[in-house]
């Protein structure tokens, strides 16, 4: 099969499309037959190498699993013998191995059947980052209307999916972005918007209930400085920080002042779970949530995608396009 490989760590000259086995899969595990893939930011970071505390989990000089990527939509054309929930032919949407390829294995309990109303590459840039969002979102307890609820990176992946999501659930919602975002992040239903380039989301004019904190790497004085007395802050990640822990360091200090204060820091590690993915495709065939993709390239030019993701430029997320062979 094609496939885009990396023997290195590093930026997206690293990256180069190859032919490859297709892999083997194991009893509980699907293998499925790829028509798009999603970049995120995990994707990124494995990639690059960076932080260096990734490379414990992933490999020290190269990733174990040599074909990028995490999002993945497509065909099943094989199953394992102690899969029960997919047959060959089901069209699926969720987490794979390597999807960055014509064919992908990917575990049962991390996929579902795609949203009848979605392309594949539209579902295809749906499990990571609107996972993380549903997740950040719980994290920060139930939401009332009428709560306060700021997004910084509003336009971005995850960001992009929290707004309609806590719009959805009733809060009065301010999305941050830059300016050339702003249009954007009204489109997704945000009640307020503030371009980071000339206002301060903490300069006191407003307090928030709860700050999904997802891009960017804002000090904890400045969260809590936006937050209410009793408000919650729900760090994701930051892009931020040393070379070898990146923002980790962040949300660890976040989590040792959080017993000190009214205010309550907290963090998430996303899941990838199949009961979240059926959970989303509820609202998207609702139309409650809708992906919004910026681009989408074709395998080949998964190096330029990747190059455009790292400048920042996107829109919402970025789709990777993949013609598999039938069989």
């Amino acid at each position: 099969m094609r496939a885009i490989v990396q023997e290195a760590y590093g930026p997206a000259d690293v990256l180069h499309l190859a032919h490859i086995a297709r892999p083997a899969i194991s009893e509980k595990e699907v293998l499925v037959r790829v028509h798009a893939a999603g970049l995120d930011r995990g994707t990124w970071h494995v990639t690059t190498g960076l932080p260096y505390a990734l490379r414990l989990v992933y490999g020290t000089r190269a990733p174990k699993n040599p074909v990028p990527g995490l999002d993945l939509a497509g065909t099943v054309t094989a199953v394992g013998a102690a899969v029960t929930r997919f047959s060959v032919g089901d069209e699926v949407f969720g987490f794979g191995k390597g999807p960055f390829a014509e064919f992908a294995a990917a575990r049962e309990d991390k996929l579902a059947r795609k949203p009848a109303n979605l392309t594949f590459e539209q579902a295809s840039v749906v499990p990571v980052s609107a996972s993380t969002a549903l997740q950040a979102l719980r994290a920060a307890r139930p939401i009332t209307p009428g709560q306060k609820v700021l997004v910084l990176g509003a336009s971005g992946g995850v960001g992009s999916y929290a707004v309609q999501l806590a719009k959805a659930a009733g809060a009065v919602v301010t999305g941050v972005g830059s300016t050339a975002k702003m249009d954007l992040i009204r489109s997704l239903g945000a009640d307020h918007v503030i371009d980071y380039t000339r206002q301060d989301f903490a300069d006191g004019t407003a307090r928030y209930d709860l700050i999904l904190d997802i891009a960017g790497n804002p000090t904890l004085a400045s969260l809590r400085n936006a937050l209410t007395p009793k408000g919650t802050a729900v760090i994701t990640g930051g892009e931020e920080g040393g070379s070898w822990t990146g923002s980790m360091d962040r949300q660890l200090r976040a989590l040792a002042l959080n017993p000190f204060i009214t205010q309550r820091l907290t963090m998430i590690t996303s899941k990838q779970r199949a009961s979240d993915l059926e959970h989303l495709t509820g609202l998207i065939e609702a139309g409650t949530l809708t992906p919004v993709i910026d681009r989408a390239y074709p395998l080949e030019q998964v190096p330029d995608a990747m190059r455009y993701f790292d400048a920042g430029k996107a829109r919402g997320k970025i789709s990777i396009t993949i013609q598999a062979p039938l069989a």
